[in-house]
């Protein structure tokens, strides 16, 4: 009875008993894996429940704060929280951070000085770091600054080129950017192993170094983080995994003590640092988020992996392929087609909560070098810890799918993508 229910609630929201068939026979595989990624989920609940017992969380850091927020103490305790949690000596954590790339420009600049070079050992970063870098000429970009950019594109089956990663390190490198996740490229995602090995590689090379990891859409899919295996500093945005879908605006930087005060002055001002800066009534929703997002990250997760094994099924390269280890939350599908693309996203769109009934087109958003598509219909704009999806039109025309604060909503969502597809004569069941 209750699964005819079930069924039936699927047709009414636009789902047909073919594409639910078709899904739920691929879902029934699965079981396995989603068990092990719920093992992961309530060992990074327990240690974030830990993180906020060990600093004494309590009512008291809810409180709203204005002006210069001076003595803020539930944001200073979040902070703490953050470096427990990331198992680092100090932490960045703040609203007046506008996103991951926000975050990642404050990290460069408050480390970078002119004269060093930037080393990427990891191909080209996501596309909104070219205008940050300079790769793309830009307003106040660090080449501006004099800055300069070096880059090891990896080897053809997706791994470091450690032979011309030591060749690239000179007296000049400062900084290494470790990008984990795999943006709008068909490569692999890195585990947290990997970079170890890549940072310590580095660091045997030049000790000195400051190796940083963009460590966006990876949180809380594996046991570790970046920053237990070597990293300086890691970053990502609470729009994001971390933020578990309730915060409304805010990024992250934790690591090494010097840098993450570095990076406070570079947020606020030379003498002011981390001392100013109010929560604005923020605070309960950082720390409720922080604390659902191991569980909403296995929600993600699983939808990843749905979505992997039903386009993988129907033909089509995934990336990662469907029996894969996860280290990110991203799921790359190559459709082939502008059309492909389109209808996925609208798919996406259709399976939301809010904006529903908006059809999702390609324009020329900021930052980045083709137009790009952009599904979700989201609580928090742009948070793609919740179920989106984007997609630049440009070859192979992959669209990344992510996100889904619950599993149910994850799995409608790739349903609904594949409805779409179905209806346009762009997959046969």
């Amino acid at each position: 009875m209750q699964d005819e229910q079930i069924t039936r609630m699927y047709e009414q929201l636009g789902i047909s008993k073919d594409v639910y068939r078709f899904g739920t026979q691929i879902e029934e595989k699965l079981r396995d894996r989603f068990e092990a990624i719920d093992r992961t989920a309530e060992y990074n609940q327990l240690k974030v429940i830990h993180a906020m017992q060990e600093n004494r969380v309590s009512e008291g850091c809810f409180h709203y704060t204005s002006g210069y927020g001076y003595d803020d103490m539930g944001r200073e305790t979040l902070e703490k929280v953050y470096a427990s949690v990331f198992h680092t000596e100090s932490a960045l954590v703040r609203p007046q951070i506008a996103c991951g790339t926000h975050a990642l420009a404050i990290a460069l600049g408050a480390n970078l000085r002119p004269g060093d070079e930037l080393l990427s050992p990891v191909g080209k970063p996501y596309d909104t770091l070219e205008e940050v870098i300079g790769i793309r000429p830009s307003s106040g970009s660090l080449a501006e600054y004099g800055v300069t950019y070096r880059q090891v594109d990896l080897l053809e089956d997706g791994t470091f080129d450690y032979e011309n990663i030591e060749k690239a390190i000179n007296e000049k490198t400062k900084l290494v950017t470790i990008q984990r996740s795999k943006g709008y490229q068909t490569r692999p995602s890195f585990s947290v192993a990997q970079i170890g090995e890549l940072i310590a590689f580095v660091k045997k090379i030049r000790p000195d170094v400051i190796c940083m990891v963009d460590n966006c859409y990876g949180e809380f899919v594996e046991l570790q983080e970046p920053s237990d295996v070597g990293a300086d500093m890691v970053v990502g945005s609470l729009i994001k995994n971390p933020g578990g879908g309730l915060a409304p605006i805010g990024g992250y930087i934790a690591g090494r003590e010097d840098l993450i005060e570095n990076c406070a002055y570079r947020l606020t001002s030379p003498g002011l640092g981390r001392e100013v800066g109010a929560s604005l009534g923020v605070m309960q929703s950082f720390y409720q988020g922080l604390f659902l997002a191991p569980t909403v990250v296995a929600s993600a997760l699983k939808g990843a992996i749905l979505a992997a094994n039903i386009y993988e099924t129907c033909g089509f390269k995934v990336v990662p392929d469907g029996k894969e280890s996860r280290h990110d939350i991203i799921q790359a599908v190559e459709l082939g087609t502008p059309e492909g693309v389109i209808a996925f996203c609208q798919g996406i769109q259709a399976a939301a909560p809010v904006d529903s009934y908006v059809t999702p087109e390609p324009w020329a958003m900021p930052g980045y070098d083709s137009d790009v598509i952009m599904a979700a219909g989201a609580f928090v704009q742009g948070s793609s810890i919740e179920l989106s999806a984007d997609a630049p039109i440009k070859p192979p025309y992959a669209v990344y799918f992510q996100g889904g604060l619950t599993w149910p909503h994850a799995k409608l969502g790739i349903l609904m993508s594949l409805e779409y597809l179905v209806r346009k004569g762009l997959v046969t069941l």
